[in-house]
């Protein structure tokens, strides 16, 4: 083996022992922090952590400048539970959506067919509390979310969810019927993002945006809702893009790569 071979080699041990001294840790770390625990100059340290974020690896928080792993271990086997993990990474850009828009913004999955909210930040007027907070399931069919999930799935699986839960109305503007359903999703595959367009509650109004992991499909989603009198639709072409962008980012930092 010549000297360039162990070198390199030697650098591939110090990055995983970098990957493990991060993954270990309960709580993101410092630069100096990193280097101390690796035993590395601060240098060196940066050099690799640097390497990791640009292969989408690792993280560093704007605020904190603390570095964290990213969800792209997934697939090697992560440390987290994925839905707690996509909570963690998509919370910051909750809050910077809310205090951008000043209105209610949320995070749902799906669970057995249906949608449900973990995580929530209330708008000023605290109108959608009931119907969008921590633990709530709601309908896949009626929601801006949900809809975006269901772009997941072929027609089959769709006529078996259609099937078993069935396409309620919840109010007079609640898709019904399977051939409306298909219609709107494929205005939303076209659009990429969805509406709530009081389909839930007579008086609101949901803009949503998907979130992806590395498999390309749809894992989460967030939304921005308000009263119908504030998210107008011409309101909604105007924060669209910001909200698709910043779905966008926490897809990256599940490893998504378009």
């Amino acid at each position: 083996m010549n000297e360039k071979s162990v070198k390199n080699n030697q650098s591939v041990e110090k990055v995983l022992q970098i990957i493990e001294t991060m993954a270990e840790s309960k709580e993101s770390l410092r630069l100096q922090d990193i280097a101390r625990r690796v035993d590395m100059p601060a240098s060196t340290t940066l050099r690799f952590l640097n390497t990791l974020m640009k292969c989408g690896y690792a993280r560093q928080d704007s605020i904190s400048l603390r570095y964290s792993l990213t969800l792209k271990f997934m697939h090697i086997g992560s440390l987290v539970s994925s839905q707690i993990s996509i909570r963690d990474v998509a919370h910051p850009y909750l809050a910077e959506l809310a205090q951008e828009f000043n209105e209610s913004v949320c995070l749902a999955i799906e669970q057995d067919m249906e949608i449900v909210y973990i995580d929530v930040i209330d708008g000023p007027d605290g109108m959608l509390k009931i119907t969008q907070r921590i633990g709530k399931l709601a309908p896949i069919h009626s929601t801006g979310i949900g809809k975006l999930i269901l772009l997941n799935y072929d027609l089959k699986q769709l006529e078996h969810i259609i099937e078993v839960k069935g396409l309620k109305a919840l109010t007079p503007n609640t898709i019904t019927s399977k051939e409306e359903l298909l219609a709107e999703l494929e205005r939303i595959r076209e659009k990429g993002y969805a509406l709530d367009d009081e389909e839930c509650e007579l008086g609101a109004r949901c803009l949503s945006a998907g979130i992806k992991d590395y498999t390309g499909k749809y894992v989460a989603g967030i939304s921005v809702s308000g009263p119908t009198t504030r998210m107008t639709m011409e309101y909604i072409d105007q924060i669209k893009d910001v909200v698709m962008d910043i779905a966008n980012k926490i897809s990256e930092e599940l490893a998504y790569r378009s």
